[in-house]
């Protein structure tokens, strides 16, 4: 069985992937106390390090591990963010490199965000994987073309070690969801409803006061705060950390949003106040449209578990991922 350390493990998103890959999870790295609650509850078998990456003497686990997973924070190389690259206290890839450094492992897999493989600082790192023994491969994916009910682009690393009988690298998984092939997109509407799935999230939706259109009902600022409303009948839009209050999508159980949309298309005014039927997604949900497993438990209050949701790799995405990679390996 393949051995896999996960570092910036979070609620352990990846390792559930890959562990349902046919892979051995036998250590996760998290300095959050509640992810990594949730990281011990999915992984039992797993000793879970409750620090700073710098702090681990990755050369001590080095017979024990095969693969290193993480995903170092994206937040200093988000589109999102202020993008202060290397500026940034969060950049994880010096933690990264320490660890791979130390483990010398026979594959390595990092996630990140789409924007960083357009940095300058990201040939800077694959010449430095690769100065390090791996041949790398990075490809930016869409977590919907693998079954996740969820449009979210995100970019994998992935090297395996040279050998001198590999010459090629990693090769990622072919799409099997989406138009023209094997199975369609998996729509919102397959993993929720219109009544609440777990704890009701009581932030309300309301009318912005200066609404946006845009040509879909389910896109501009027609509403206050970032949360949009979430057509059921496709893939959820990405589903953020930063969900919790107004900023989570909702589900319109009243279908106020394309009238609403077209009332406005066709010059009406403006409305106010709260808009009816419209309900914010539950933690429950949230994890749902990420694609773990029902019934997984997080730890920590309400924003935490978002939090740690919003942050996690989507489990399907891993596993296919991981498949790919442990056959490769093999």
């Amino acid at each position: 069985m393949i051995r896999v350390v996960d570092i910036f493990a979070g609620a352990g998103g990846l390792s559930t992937g890959l562990a349902a890959a046919g892979a051995e999870i036998v250590l996760g790295v998290e300095r959050d106390r509640d992810a990594c609650e949730s990281f011990a509850k999915a992984h039992p078998a797993a000793k879970v390090m409750e620090t700073d990456v710098a702090s681990v003497v990755f050369r001590n686990w080095r017979q024990d591990i095969d693969v290193l997973v993480g995903g170092p924070p994206c937040q200093p190389w988000s589109t999102g963010g202020k993008r202060l690259g290397t500026k940034d206290r969060r950049d994880g890839w010096l933690g990264f490199f320490r660890a791979l450094d130390g483990l010398h492992p026979a594959a390595f897999l990092a996630e990140n965000v789409p924007g960083f493989e357009r940095h300058p600082r990201f040939g800077e790192l694959v010449a430095e994987m690769q100065r390090l023994g791996y041949s790398v491969s990075a490809q930016v994916v869409d977590a919907a073309d693998y079954g996740v009910p969820q449009h979210r682009r995100r970019l994998f690393i992935v090297g395996m070690r040279e050998t001198g009988q590999q010459d090629q690298g990693f090769v990622f998984p072919g799409p099997t969801h989406g138009p023209g092939r094997e199975q369609p997109w998996r729509a919102a509407g397959e993993v929720i409803g219109p009544e609440p799935f777990g704890a009701p999230n009581t932030s309300t939706v309301t009318y912005a006061r200066h609404p946006d259109i845009r040509p879909s009902p389910y896109d501009g600022h027609l509403w206050n705060g970032g949360g949009r409303p979430i057509d059921l009948s496709k893939p959820a839009p990405t589903v953020l950390a930063s969900m919790g209050g107004n900023k989570t999508p909702w589900v319109d159980t009243l279908g106020v949003a394309p009238e609403y949309h077209a009332h406005l298309a066709a010059g009406g005014a403006p409305r106010s106040g709260q808009v009816p039927g419209a309900r914010r997604i539950t933690v429950e949900e949230a994890a749902l449209f990420q694609s773990f497993p029902l019934g997984t438990w997080s730890a920590g209050s309400r924003s935490s578990r978002y939090r740690q949701v919003g942050n996690a790799v989507p489990p399907l995405l891993a596993e296919a991922i991981g498949r790919a990679l442990l056959a490769q390996l093999a």
